[in-house]
């Protein structure tokens, strides 16, 4: 059989690293020379800890043993079982973290509620004033910027792919075939579309009401720390925006403990997890209203800043790069991802939202099990 996958991200790498798995040839498309989208912009985070019961929990915990697995093949990747931290600094927000650790999926989860001796014995860099943390054992990362090529480089090894970038699928063509912006067409047994955020062009003509939107953000990285981070990090902020986290006690918090004022206006939450060279990876903001700004602007790394350094108790290193970036989301934000049969052999698959490197590994082995390869 043979795939053609187009789009490079991490969710198109890993339909053809199951394609390629189950001994199928694959062609892989991408309209950049690499992947320079969501898919490098983002924490690298495999995070488990505030996503939604049922099929969302379910993908994601079967995506990090996936993840586990891809990690021992191909060490590039940076895989690592770090776990993370959500340090909550007053009552209010200890209430919503006890809530959590109380919830029927808290095992699955690896969930435990820290005190704040515990927490800096599990991170000795957290040195600032909180009250307790939120342990979530089964979170993880890796190195978003190696991944896609690491990955691509492992596949390149099996001899039944291909790889073609700088060339943009800009055709559907009868059946289970796609012709390039250099008149090229490719034919195979099935084609998977996986454009990212990439909706208008071919996707808009394939689907024109999509039940897809863009979800804009905002990130930095800093100079090394100089000391291990030996877990991500979360503020209670996070709280307001993961769904594992509602509550009454969440219901509380937000009726009478506002954000601050730079984090409300973004829709923030502090995420934050080291690179491999010791630099800080932190994030992020929200922007859903259309057309997006083509800027950054400074309040959300400001807060951002003050919000790290209280929980570090310590100056934060230079920051060294600032980005924004765009990813694809369900407008029904319940759904893990819109995967759909757009033509005889040809389906699209996109709109997994910050949930896109988490659950890669999963959503691909799904559709690859439903169109049995």
């Amino acid at each position: 059989m043979r795939v053609i996958v187009v789009g490079a991200g991490v969710l198109g790498t890993l339909h053809a690293w199951h394609a390629v798995e189950r001994g199928h040839d694959v062609l892989h498309i991408e309209r950049e020379a690499e992947a320079r989208g969501a898919s490098v912009r983002n924490f690298g985070q495999i995070w488990i800890s505030g996503r939604a019961g049922g099929e969302e929990l379910s993908t994601a915990l079967r995506a990090r043993e996936l993840w586990e697995g891809i990690g021992a093949r191909v060490p590039e990747l940076g895989f690592r079982a770090i776990g993370s931290l959500t340090v909550v600094k007053n009552a209010a927000e200890l209430a919503v973290a006890e809530a959590a650790a109380r919830r029927p999926d808290a095992a699955a989860r690896g969930y435990r509620l820290l005190d704040a001796d515990e927490a800096r014995a599990r991170n000795p860099a957290l040195r600032g004033e909180f009250a307790g943390a939120l342990w979530c054992e089964r979170d993880a990362a890796v190195e978003p910027r190696i991944a896609q090529r690491a990955l691509k480089a492992a596949l390149l090894e099996s001899g039944r792919y291909t790889y073609l970038g700088g060339r943009e699928v800009r055709e559907v063509t009868g059946e289970r075939a796609v012709r390039d912006d250099h008149g090229d067409l490719h034919r195979g047994d099935a084609v998977i579309l996986c454009t990212g955020a990439w909706l208008g062009g071919l996707v808009r003509e394939l689907v024109p009401d999509l039940p897809v939107r863009r979800v804009r953000l905002q990130m930095m990285q800093t100079d090394p720390l100089g000391e291990p981070l030996t877990t991500s990090v979360a503020d209670a902020d996070s709280f307001r925006y993961y769904p594992a986290y509602r509550s009454a006690a969440l219901d509380a918090l937000n009726a009478g403990q506002a954000q601050a004022p730079a984090a409300a206006a973004h829709k923030m939450q502090l995420l934050m997890v080291q690179r491999a060279d010791g630099g800080l990876t932190i994030g992020d903001t929200h922007e859903y209203a259309t057309p997006f700004a083509f800027d950054t602007v400074e309040e959300p790394y400001e807060h951002l800043t003050g919000v790290v350094e209280s929980i570090l108790g310590r100056p934060l290193p230079r920051i060294r790069r600032r980005w924004a970036g765009v990813y694809a989301q369900c407008t029904d934000t319940a759904r893990v991802v819109h995967r759909q049969q757009v033509r005889d052999g040809v389906w699209l698959v996109t709109g997994p939202g910050g949930r896109g490197m988490t659950c890669s590994p999963a959503i691909a082995e799904t559709t690859a099990n439903e169109l049995d390869w």
